[in-house]
C-alpha cells in the first residue's frame, strides 16, 4: 500500500467510481485499477492483482467484490462496506428508475442513446488497463504462457473462470515446488506487509446472520409460495453458484424466470440485459429488473409498482449481501498467503492467467460494442464466439477510434474521456443517426 487516503476522500472516490463503472467486469476492473493504482496510488500493483486473483475465484460479481476487498484494505470493515455499497448503489438506482419507465413507457431508446458514446470510452480504458497489467505482471516464459493459455481457455473453449485461475495456480505451485523461489522472490515475500483489520470475522458473521435472517423472516411472514419468499430463495441460491460472472448464469435466470416462475416474457429478459449493459454497476443487476417484474405481476396487492419496487430491492439485497460475506470471511487469510514464497508463486501464476481473463473480457466487450451479430463455432471442444463482419456498426467504430486517440494520443483524463465520448454519442443519436 502506498498512500493511505482519509476516509472522507475515499468515500468521494468510491461514489465517483460507482457512477462511472460501465462496461461490465472488464471495464470496472480497469476503472478501479486506473483510479486506485495509477491515479491515486492508494494500492500498489501487486496488492491490487492479489485481491483480483481472490475475487476471480468467488461466486458473484468479481468487480464488486474487488471494490469491497480494496475498501477493506484501505479502511477495514467500514471501508469495505462503503466501497461495496457505493459500487452497486448508483446502478441499482438507475435500473430501478428505468424499470419504472420500462413498465410505464415500454421504451428504452433514449437510454441507449445516452450511453452509446460511453461504451467506446470504456473499451479504451479496458485496453489501457490490460496493457499496464500485462507489462508489470508477465515475466519470464511461464507467465506469458499462462496468460495466453488463460485467454485461449476462455475464448476458444469457453471454460469457466475458476477452473482457469485454479489451474494456473496449481501450475505455479507445482513449478515452485520443483524449483523453489530464491533471491528476489523470497525477499519480496518476506517484505510483504500483512494487514490486520480488527472486526473482520465479526463482520462476516453479521453478513451471514443478515442473509439467513432475511430468508427465515420471509418464510415466517409470507410462507414458501409467496413471490417475495421465492425471490429471496432463488436469488440467494444464485449468489452461491454464479461463478464466472453474470453471463455464466443469465441463461439459467432467463429459463427459470420465464418458464418456471413465469415472472417475465422471453423478450423482456433481453430488454433487462440491455438496461444493465448501458448503465453503471455490475451486469448482474439485471436480476433487479427480473425481481421488479416478478413483484409487479405476482405481488397480489393494490399498489403493484410499490410491490415491484420492494421486490427489486429484495433481489438486490440477497444477490449482493453474500459478496460482503465472502470477502470478510476470506480476505484476511488470503492476505497472509502473500508472505509465503511458494504460495506467492502460485498467486503470481494466477495473476498471469488473469491477464488472459481480462483480455478475453476486453475482446468480448469489443465485439459487443462494434458488431451487431455474432456466430459461434463449435466442435472438437471449441466454443468460439466470432463477429459477423458485415454487421459492423460504423458509428461505434468511429467513436471507438476517437476514444483511442483521446486516451492514447492526447492522454485525456478519465472524466474528460468519458464526458467527450458521451457527448459524441449523444450528438450521433440526436442529429446523425437514421
Amino acid at each position: 500500500m502506498t498512500t493511505a487516503p482519509s476516509f472522507a476522500e475515499a468515500l468521494s472516490v468510491w461514489w465517483r467510481i460507482g457512477w462511472l463503472s460501465f462496461g461490465g467486469p472488464a471495464g470496472q476492473i480497469a476503472l478501479m485499477h486506473r483510479v486506485l493504482v495509477q491515479e491515486r496510488g492508494w494500492l500498489d500493483e501487486a496488492r491490487y492483482l492479489h485481491a483480483l486473483n481472490y475475487c476471480m475465484l468467488l461466486p458473484g460479481p468479481e468487480a464488486q467484490q474487488l471494490a469491497v476487498y480494496s475498501g477493506w484494505l484501505l479502511h477495514g470493515v467500514k471501508g469495505g462496506v462503503v466501497a461495496g455499497v457505493l459500487f452497486v448503489l448508483p446502478g441499482a438506482l438507475v435500473i430501478l428508475a428505468l424499470s419504472w419507465l420500462y413498465v410505464l413507457l415500454g421504451d428504452q431508446t433514449l437510454v441507449e442513446g445516452l450511453f452509446f458514446g460511453l461504451k467506446a470510452a470504456v473499451l479504451a480504458i479496458v485496453v489501457q488497463a490490460l496493457m499496464r497489467i500485462a507489462a508489470r505482471s508477465l515475466r519470464g516464459l511461464l507467465h506469458p504462457a499462462l496468460a495466453v493459455g488463460g485467454f485461449l481457455a476462455l475464448f476458444a473453449f469457453d471454460l469457466p473462470f475458476p477452473l482457469v485461475v485454479l489451474g494456473a495456480g496449481a501450475i505455479g505451485f507445482a513449478v515452485a515446488a520443483i524449483r523453489p523461489p530464491q533471491g528476489e522472490a523470497v525477499a519480496a515475500a518476506a517484505g510483504v506487509e500483512v494487514v490486520a483489520r480488527p472486526g473482520t470475522f465479526r463482520a462476516a458473521l453479521v453478513c451471514l446472520a443478515l442473509w439467513v435472517g432475511t430468508l427465515l423472516a420471509l418464510l415466517g411472514l409470507f410462507g414458501p409460495e409467496d413471490v417475495f419468499t421465492r425471490i429471496g430463495l432463488f436469488f440467494s441460491k444464485l449468489a452461491l453458484v454464479t461463478f464466472g460472472g453474470a453471463y455464466a448464469v443469465l441463461a439459467y435466470v432467463a429459463q427459470q424466470g420465464v418458464e418456471h416462475y413465469q415472472w417475465l416474457q422471453p423478450g423482456e429478459m433481453l430488454d433487462g440485459l440491455g438496461l444493465a449493459e448501458t448503465t453503471p454497476g455490475p451486469l448482474i443487476l439485471v436480476t433487479q429488473f427480473v425481481g421488479f417484474l416478478a413483484g409487479l405481476r405476482h405481488g397480489g396487492t393494490d399498489a403493484p409498482l410499490l410491490t415491484a419496487t420492494l421486490a427489486a430491492l429484495l433481489t438486490t439485497w440477497v444477490t449482493f449481501l453474500p459478496c460482503f460475506l465472502w470477502i470478510f470471511l476470506g480476505a484476511p487469510y488470503v492476505e497472509k498467503l502473500r508472505a509465503q514464497p511458494a504460495l506467492a508463486a502460485a498467486l503470481a501464476a494466477i495473476t498471469a492467467a488473469v491477464v488472459g481473463v481480462i483480455a478475453n473480457l476486453a475482446l468480448w466487450f469489443a465485439l459487443n460494442v462494434l458488431f451487431a451479430e455474432r456466430t459461434t463455432i463449435t466442435g472438437w471442444g471449441l466454443a468460439m464466439h466470432l463477429p459477423v463482419l458485415v454487421s459492423l456498426d460504423a458509428a461505434a467504430a468511429v467513436l471507438v477510434a476517437i476514444a483511442f486517440v483521446l486516451a492514447f494520443v492526447l492522454r485525456l483524463g478519465l472524466f474528460y474521456l468519458l464526458a467527450v465520448s458521451a457527448l459524441l454519442g449523444c450528438v450521433w443519436m440526436l442529429f446523425l443517426a437514421a
